[in-house]
């Protein structure tokens, strides 16, 4: 199987990717407006993805720049601190990073009246003088991207994962750790944990 062609999503070049997507139709336009607009409150309130899965799904947290923990929306530049269930990276205290590098409307797919998208990167933990390590079991080249989208007659959440594979920027025991975290999400356990979110951003 092929990944999709979908625009603002980064070419397949290398390593594992996967297509998630969940859809809710409506048969009223008026009503598909009316709730994408919750699903965009949703879908920008990152420390609430938690909640919308259950306590068996990873923890997101939102940081600005700095690294400090914030409530707000997302922007450009922030990072997210995700606390995956199972082994965490060692030298991030049990935790994975990522940066936000673009957030777009941009981006209209064909049948799309409107989008909104989230790209993500693995990053290095932010501020820490100590370690360049990157602080994620992918690779930087790896990518994630969330997608909402609406049309006339439904709306719909999906995440995009490409050119994904272990992360060896790391120390000894955390190259193990990405190793077997990577592996498993490259043969489609994470795309288990995705399918989980995106339907839960619908589930309202």
């Amino acid at each position: 199987m092929k990944p999709k062609q979908i625009p603002g999503v980064p070419l397949q070049k290398k390593g594992g990717f996967h297509d998630t997507e969940s859809i809710k139709q409506y048969s009223d336009q008026e009503k598909t407006i009316e709730e994408y607009a919750v699903l965009k409150e949703r879908f920008l309130s990152v420390n609430q993805w938690k909640s919308y899965c259950g306590d068996s799904f990873a923890d997101f947290r939102l940081h600005d720049s700095f690294g400090n923990y914030v409530e707000r929306l997302p922007q450009v530049g922030d990072f997210i601190r995700i606390d995956i269930p199972g082994p965490g990276g060692f030298e991030a205290k049990g935790c994975d990073w990522v940066k936000i590098i673009e957030i777009s409307n941009q981006y209209l797919n064909k049948d799309e009246l409107e989008n909104l998208l989230i790209i993500c990167i693995p990053s290095t933990i932010p501020k820490n003088e100590k370690s360049h390590h990157i602080a994620h079991f992918y690779s930087p080249e790896g990518t994630s991207i969330f997608i909402i989208s609406r049309s006339r007659n439904h709306i719909k959440a999906a995440i995009y994962g490409r050119n994904e594979s272990p992360n060896w920027n790391a120390n000894f025991l955390d190259k193990i750790r990405n190793f077997s975290v990577a592996v498993g999400g490259m043969v489609g356990i994470s795309k288990i944990q995705w399918k989980r979110l995106s339907d839960q951003f619908l589930d309202f």
